[in-house]
């Protein structure tokens, strides 16, 4: 069976952490959003069709023409125009497949979930949302999709649409039938709305489906998978470190005296973490990483130094970036409430009360940089010692 993975939409929600990277292509617990759902595939799907936007052969470098047993090929989306016409661009890869299945990239799917859909045939996932009018809704009638609501004010259902199909090659004839939105883009749900007419679409329930649509999901479906991993040390442990509860230590990684962690945590290949260094819970650390100082809660992407004191909490941290001694993310507000942050010009309300900074790849601090809860930080950029990052830094 083939299937085709979604990976060519922009991701704006989630700059400056995807300004340099797909957002499937982010990291959690150890491995890119891609990986995770290749290894929920494993043993159903033999080919993946990969749909990537302009620079195709950039995200081919990165992930090759096979993960394990599942061979990957590619398709590219030069315009942004839907996840319909972003399928069209694969029409040539699986159209003769009496079945083939469909999944957005960027979302977290379960294995028992990817199974019922691909066991049965065509189906659709859904789960159960306490914000429907969020999402777009799939209506059941005796376990088949009835009717498809997108965003609705009164919705008829709590069933949210995951994003994963178990398709046949009449939704290409469907894609190309429909209308442009409003926007010029064509998507799949308005294909599928067409074919539940004449094709009967069983839809399968999911508890443990996660969509990434802000940088501080990250830190959730960060926190989710670590909680489900079993540790295991394959680098050097020096003498006086203290290991609590579940922890992976990657290979040639060494960790040194004095240094305390406590799992669930992942450390990626050929980092040195301390002396002295904390690494508390819920902490991905990625390949090739220094690190000295006390973090929790965080995903440290390949690449990154922090050689000294700091405290990175509650943040994602990109590629290839410099922290400084002193650097400091504040993580708590004093009235201990919700942290709100700025997307698209937008206040957003995170729901969270904790939350640190989004800071991107290659990203200088000076020392004793002091950065406010939820404030990020663009690519390539320096704070200067001392300085205080009050709002975002885009420039």
């Amino acid at each position: 069976m083939k299937c085709v993975i979604l990976c060519a939409g922009k991701s704006t929600r989630t700059y400056p952490l995807t300004l340099n990277r797909p957002k499937p292509f982010l990291t959690v617990a150890g491995k890119t959003l891609l990986e995770h759902n290749l290894d929920s595939l494993k043993g159903m799907v033999d080919e993946a069709v990969v749909v990537v936007g302009p620079g195709k052969e950039t995200i081919r470098n990165v992930l090759g023409d096979r993960y394990e047993d599942i061979r990957i090929t590619y398709a590219e989306q030069k315009e942004a125009k839907g996840t319909g016409h972003a399928l069209l661009q694969a029409e040539g890869l699986v159209k003769n497949e009496e079945k083939f299945l469909v999944l957005l990239g960027d979302n977290f799917y379960p294995r028992e979930a990817v199974e019922e859909c691909v066991s049965y045939g065509i189906s659709v996932l859904g789960q159960k949302v306490p914000n429907p009018e969020d999402y777009g809704i799939f209506v059941t009638e005796s376990g088949f999709l009835k009717q498809i609501e997108e965003k609705p004010k009164d919705p008829k259902s709590d069933l949210a649409n995951a994003g994963l199909f178990v398709l046949n090659d009449r939704v290409f004839d469907a894609v190309r039938n429909l209308r442009p939105s409003p926007r010029g883009e064509y998507e799949i749900t308005d294909a599928l709305k067409e074919m539940i007419k004449k094709i009967r679409f069983r839809c399968f329930y999911t508890k443990d489906w996660f969509s990434i649509v802000y940088p501080w999901h990250i830190l959730e479906l960060n926190r989710k998978l670590l909680g489900n991993m079993k540790g295991g040390i394959k680098g050097e442990i020096e003498k006086n470190v203290t290991i609590k509860g579940e922890v992976h230590i990657g290979k040639l990684t060494v960790v040194k005296s004095g240094t305390y962690i406590e799992g669930p945590a992942f450390i990626g290949d050929n980092c040195t973490i301390g002396p002295n260094a904390y690494i508390r819970a819920n902490t991905t650390i990625g390949n090739n990483v220094r690190f000295r100082g006390e973090v929790v809660n965080s995903v440290i992407m390949d690449g990154t130094t922090a050689k000294h004191v700091c405290y990175i909490g509650h943040s994602v941290v990109g590629e290839n970036v410099n922290i400084a001694a002193g650097t400091i993310t504040a993580d708590f507000r004093h009235d201990g409430g919700n942290h709100f942050t700025i997307i698209k010009g937008k206040k957003i309300d995170t729901g969270l009360r904790k939350l640190g900074a989004f800071i991107g790849d290659n990203v200088k601090t000076g020392i004793n940089t002091s950065i406010y809860p939820g404030r990020k930080i663009w690519p390539g950029l320096s704070t200067l010692p001392g300085e205080v990052v009050d709002k975002d830094r885009m420039r």
